[in-house]
């Protein structure tokens, strides 16, 4: 497609930002991450200009909620075991936002998908 692409982690504490409803959470820590790697982007480009050309940034946090618990990543598989088993025989909602931040603007765009999912998994 003629484009480059490149992959960095946020490195971000996602634990210490917090918010009651999955949507306000998930748009958080998306813009959380848009600011650590713009941070990083600007600490390892002062040799060039990141805007020109143009430097899209793609930034995105999802969670689960299964019967009212906002599930963030498991820490360990046994967590992953544990919330696998929530989610039998119910539905879950997959809540994920995605922000998109134009470094050579500053303008940003960002949405919400929501899919539910109806989980039924063997005990």
């Amino acid at each position: 497609m003629g484009y480059e692409f490149a992959t960095m982690s946020a490195d971000i504490d996602e634990r210490a930002i917090r918010r009651e409803k999955p949507e306000e959470l998930v748009k958080a820590l998306a813009e959380a991450k848009a600011d650590a790697i713009k941070l990083n982007l600007v600490d390892g480009c002062a040799d060039r200009d990141i805007r020109d050309p143009p430097t899209l940034l793609i930034t995105s946090d999802q969670v689960v909620v299964s019967k009212g618990v906002i599930r963030e990543r498991p820490r360990s598989m046994e967590e992953a075991r544990e919330f696998i088993k929530a989610y039998s025989g119910d539905r879950a909602l997959a809540v994920n936002y995605v922000l998109l931040t134009n470094l050579s603007t500053g303008a940003t765009k960002g949405g919400w998908d929501i899919p539910e999912v109806a989980a039924a998994f063997p005990n």
